[in-house]
């Protein structure tokens, strides 16, 4: 998954003015206590993020 795509679904999911302020400051154990940001900057994959965003934030199957 290429990062604009990551990027254009989290806009989606939680609006594109909120999309960026929950990557940054939401932090989940399911990420290694990280938030979306600080994982992908560690190298996670950004379908990798995706997928646990879409767990955690309980994303309806049909957007994941």
């Amino acid at each position: 998954m290429r990062l604009t795509v990551f990027w254009q679904r989290m806009a989606e999911h939680f609006g594109s003015g909120y999309a960026d302020t929950f990557a940054r400051d939401h932090v989940m154990a399911e990420l290694g206590g990280r938030t979306v940001h600080e994982a992908l900057e560690d190298g996670w994959e950004a379908k990798d993020v995706w997928r646990v965003v879409c767990v955690v934030m309980n994303v309806p199957q049909e957007k994941r």
